[in-house]
């Protein structure tokens, strides 16, 4: 068998095969047609790595049984209409393949919707206000969690401690997650309760900062340090973490995406498991109430446990499927745990970090063999020069004469050696970036890592133009789940501080045609789902969405305007704007 038949079986996929049904044998008729559109099918799809061609356009669609029925111009989808059939007449309005965001942590982002959100502060007198207002509303000893702060927003761009919010939230233990996920800040109680004194020596892969007068933690923790107070916040309830996801879906809804790759790394479950989400997931697949479309990432380190699940005749449906594994290689650039091969500019002595499972890179390169030899598909954050050049290595390693067979991944593949590029396209290894980071860590790379190591970084075009598979998503919560923004982001470039208006590096900018396809064909290859999703074609999964603005008739820098309509999965509207 091929890797790729095997990959079926640790990774099914329910793929039909398809007869066009005509309008006879349809005696009820299809289920929904759209009218009167200019739809982008997204076809003809040239393939991964390849030329693209441009997308076609048509009028109208129609879908029955949960997938697409026929597209065609008006006329012809017109014989589909039966006495049941819901016709939408689109009125010439723009409608595409809906998003499938290749990079999600779907759970920590549905509960940052029920959670305090720092994202906007202005200042650190603005932090400190928000926090004091949430811990107003608390109980006693509940944990105020949420944050996605950047103290790089700020005008002085410190990072927060400990002290600015003890005085504020006495009665509550806090711990906030920086924007990236990569450190966060606890208040005194957080830390008196994690047991995180001066005598603490930092943990493998971590950093406790440290007062460097009096060597007291400032309550700010890094990568792996994180743990630290993580493992004593208490699980969320069953009723919070349902809550949590039903709020998570209705957001995906609003925005558009029919599909997600759920980096699920088992936090924020009531049994602190990764099958916990899972579980939940099945439910509101069985009561109707599962709106968007599931490939679960689990820990690298449960591989066998993957193995053997994914042979399981349950593991796989339409909306849910178990199919792969994801380790951490490094850190963030804004947290400087990025790995590098030269220090950072604004901090000589430091060059980023192995995370523990890349210290050694022997240690990543077993997990990813084993996994690998389970036919299961491997994902690898990698942020830093060092980081990919180190994945690059172990995957030319480990997959053998035809790598391209494997679908290896790397999340973020941020920051770039010019000679890489090619590596990512030799080796089909699926760069799986997200464009919103450029826009915003755009306003302040260069001052950690300068212009020219930034030249390369966020680097999509070199990435399209080596041949490489190219795949995009957002990484929410660090992120807005809104793909429409990621798309402004790949064409545009041009950074939220409105200092660069013709964009950031601009020859690093994608086309509309694009930018679209790595949001749509691109992330469905990067989960093996190119045969079901990702263009509207007759056999696939009928999800797509109607926007408010034709995208390829608006000027770049409009499209973070547009909005959506409506939103279709499995030929069902599950999303009407009011």
């Amino acid at each position: 068998m091929t890797y790729f038949s095997h990959a079926l079986l640790a990774v099914p996929l329910l793929i039909m095969a398809f007869v066009v049904t005509t309008p006879a044998e349809l005696p009820r008729g299809a289920d929904v047609i759209l009218l009167h559109g200019k739809i982008w099918t997204g076809e003809p799809y040239a393939g991964p790595g390849q030329k693209t061609a441009p997308g076609s356009f048509v009028e109208a669609v129609a879908a029955a049984n949960g997938r697409i029925l026929a597209v065609g111009d008006d006329e012809q989808i017109r014989m589909y209409i039966g006495p049941n059939t819901r016709v939408l007449d689109l009125q010439g309005r723009f409608a595409m393949p809906g998003f499938i965001d290749d990079h999600v942590h779907f759970v920590d982002g549905s509960f940052q919707l029920l959670e305090i959100d720092l994202k906007r502060t202005r200042d650190e007198q603005d932090f400190v206000q928000r926090i004091a207002e949430k811990a107003k509303s608390m109980k006693p000893g509940r944990w105020m969690l949420g944050g996605s702060w950047d103290e790089e927003a700020w005008p002085d761009a410190r990072l927060p401690t400990r002290w600015m919010i003890d005085a504020v939230t006495p009665s509550n233990p806090v711990y906030l997650s920086r924007y990236d996920g990569h450190a966060g800040l606890a208040n005194s109680l957080a830390l008196k309760l994690a047991g995180i004194s001066r005598d603490m020596r930092d943990p493998v892969g971590g950093v406790i900062v440290r007062d460097p007068k009096t060597g007291e933690p400032t309550g700010i923790l890094k990568d792996a340090a994180q743990a630290l107070v993580e493992r004593v916040i208490p699980n969320p309830s069953r009723e919070e973490f349902e809550d949590a996801v039903r709020a998570g879906l209705a957001e995906a809804r609003r925005v558009g995406v029919t599909s997600v790759q759920d980096m699920n790394l088992g936090g924020n479950t009531p049994d602190g498991e990764f099958t916990g989400e899972i579980e939940l997931l099945r439910r509101a697949e069985r009561e109707g109430w599962l709106t968007c479309r599931f490939y679960e990432l689990v820990p690298i380190v449960e591989w066998k446990r993957l193995a053997e699940a994914g042979l399981s005749e349950d593991m796989g449906s339409d909306f849910i499927q178990l199919g792969a594994v994801k380790g951490f290689a490094d850190g963030s650039l804004g947290s400087r745990t990025a790995w590098m091969d030269a220090p950072y500019v604004d901090d000589p002595q430091n060059r980023g970090l192995p995370l523990p499972l890349m210290n050694p890179p022997s240690k990543m390169e077993a997990y990813v063999r084993d996994a690998d030899r389970a036919h299961i598909q491997i994902a690898i954050h990698a942020i830093g020069t060092r980081a990919n050049a180190e994945m690059l290595d172990i995957f030319a390693r480990v997959g053998g004469d035809h790598p391209a067979a494997h679908r290896f991944r790397i999340e973020h593949a941020q920051h770039v050696r010019p000679e890489d590029f090619a590596r990512f396209a030799r080796l089909g290894v699926i760069a799986s970036m997200q464009p919103y980071h450029a826009i915003d860590d755009g306003r302040w790379a260069e001052k950690r890592i300068g212009r020219e190591r930034a030249r390369w970084s966020y680097a999509w075009r070199s990435m399209l133009d080596a041949g490489a598979p190219l795949a995009f998503g957002t990484d929410w919560p660090v992120a807005p789940l809104n793909p429409l923004l990621g798309v402004y982001a790949a064409v545009t470039r041009a950074t939220l501080d409105g200092k660069h208006p013709e964009g950031w590096f601009p020859e690093q900018k994608l086309t509309l045609d694009q930018a679209l396809r790595a949001y749509t064909q691109g992330s469905a290859y990067a989960a093996f789902q190119e045969k079901d999703k990702g263009t509207i074609a007759p056999g696939k999964l009928a999800d797509l969405i109607v926007l408010s603005d034709d995208l390829f008739a608006v000027p770049p820098e409009k499209i973070k305007d547009a909005s959506v309509v409506m939103t279709i999965v499995g030929g069902k509207v599950v999303y009407e704007a009011r």
